[in-house]
């Protein structure tokens, strides 16, 4: 008796598949959703113990899929087609439903890029300092040790 079922065995025309659609955009959940493709576990199993190099090609296929997330942003941003209607009056109205949409999904993206190629696309830090710091207690006058230890920080 066969029993039929998802395939587990890595095997490289499955494992080209995956990355060619990962690259694409589409997600690994979307992807092993097919009958024909390994699950989700099954696929990240084969990246973590880099099955015959596989880890490599994951991992950039994965980023490429990413930097299609950000060129989707522009196109959902840049497509006001169905912003607006005309009512049973004739009158133009903007669908505020669809706006609120093309939101969320410019926002999801922004997220997910933020949180997977932070160095490139999270926000930037401004870490510069303009103040200045006294680095020993030697350098300190008698009356700025006073006003520390009065608790003003002088």
């Amino acid at each position: 008796m066969s029993t039929r079922g998802r395939p587990s065995a890595y095997t490289p025309d499955i494992a080209k598949r995956i990355c060619a659609e990962l690259a694409d955009g589409v997600s690994l959940r979307a992807v092993c959703k097919a009958d024909d493709m390994p699950s989700e576990a099954t696929v990240r199993a084969w990246a973590l113990d880099d099955v015959e190099g596989f880890s490599a090609h994951y991992t950039r296929a994965r980023e490429l899929g990413y930097e299609r997330l950000a060129d989707d942003i522009l196109e959902i941003s840049d497509d006001g087609s169905n912003d607006t209607y005309v009512d049973q009056d004739g009158n133009p109205r903007t669908d505020q439903d669809v706006i609120a949409r093309s939101r969320l999904r410019v926002d999801s993206r922004k997220w997910m890029l933020a949180k997977m190629l932070p160095k490139r696309y999270g926000d930037k830090l401004d870490l510069s300092h303009s103040g200045s710091i006294k680095h020993q207690l030697a350098d300190l006058s008698d009356d700025d040790l006073a006003a520390i230890a009065a608790g003003s920080g002088g």
